[in-house]
């Protein structure tokens, strides 16, 4: 039996967009093939030069695991560019009372201290959890929410540290993460989560149409202030990890900035591909597996080719 069988993925059909029948056509594949696999999910490609689109699931709201990092830095950028922050300021990080996650900081066995400008960069270059909740203890969650409120950003919700995540998944499991991970995967298949991050009420949360806004608006420099912006596409330009939208998009032409994030059955994606052309697409893929495992290849590769897909679909 397939997965897509095993968890009704089959019966599972996201309303597609797409300026016209060909790029519907492009949308209504990439979702067929995440189906195929026993995924679901949303997905938007977006040229933000001429407008064109095409996707599916576009305004579905989604737990954003590490994706809600994007955000966040922005808001963090925007204080240090009107000198409420300093970006050298040093922070003291205590394993002891840390977040959780196995790059950065969040790895350390010892206190380390460091500026927050170089939070900034381990948060959004290696996704680091430790950092990334140093720099909520500085911005809270509520600010970064009142503040992505106060720039029009529909859609994106910002609620807790990245370390709740992980409390909440303990609270549900224990210390068994394969527990955890079989929860959500049941979860998922009934419709009522257990572990309450997984639960877009109670979530940071987004949906594909509202990210793929606002990387608009950081690559046109429509949000925030310029330096804020320019900072944001430098810093994600810089994500170590290429094995999703990024992996079919490697070429000396093309240029990714991007950021993951994974969290159980969750794996994302959001970024912008630029080309030497002068092609600019935003993208935004937000996944659930129904599978419990913590390695899918099969699943990244598809991230990747939908990327592929989309940005020969809509390149000019």
């Amino acid at each position: 039996m397939s997965p897509a069988e095993a968890g009704g993925a089959q019966a599972y059909r996201p309303g597609c967009v797409g300026d016209d029948g060909a790029l519907v056509d492009v949308a209504e594949e990439i979702a067929a093939d995440w189906a195929a696999l026993g995924v679901r999910g949303s997905f938007l490609a977006l040229h933000l030069d001429t407008g064109a689109r095409l996707g599916f699931g576009i305004d579905e709201p989604v737990p954003l695991a590490s994706v809600a990092k994007v955000p966040l830095a922005l808001v963090v950028l925007d204080r240090i560019a009107a000198g409420e922050l300093d970006a050298g300021h040093p922070v003291t990080l205590d394993p002891g009372r840390s977040s959780v996650g196995p790059t950065g900081f969040a790895a350390f066995r010892h206190p380390v201290t460091a500026a927050v400008g170089d939070l900034l960069l381990m948060m959004l270059s290696v996704s680091d959890n430790a950092a990334a909740d140093a720099l909520f203890d500085l911005v809270p969650a509520a600010e970064v929410d009142a503040r992505l409120c106060a720039w029009g950003c529909d859609g994106i919700r910002m609620r807790h540290r990245m370390n709740h995540m992980y409390e909440c998944a303990a609270g549900a499991a224990g210390d068994d993460f394969s527990l955890a991970l079989e929860l959500a995967v049941r979860d998922e298949r009934a419709g009522r989560p257990t572990i309450e991050t997984l639960e877009p009420a109670h979530a940071n949360t987004g949906s594909a149409r509202a990210l793929v806004a606002l990387l608009r608006r950081v690559w046109c420099d429509e949000i925030a202030v310029p330096e804020a912006t320019a900072e944001l596409r430098r810093l994600m330009g810089l994500q170590l990890f290429t094995h999703r939208l990024a992996c079919e998009l490697r070429t000396d032409t093309l240029r990714w900035s991007g950021k993951t994030g994974t969290f159980l059955h969750l794996r994302h994606e959001i970024g912008v591909v630029e080309a030497e052309s002068g092609d600019r697409v935003a993208m935004a893929a937000l996944t659930r597996a129904d599978r419990r495992a913590g390695l899918a290849p099969d699943i990244e590769l598809a991230l990747g080719a939908a990327a592929r897909d989309a940005f020969e679909a809509l390149r000019r």
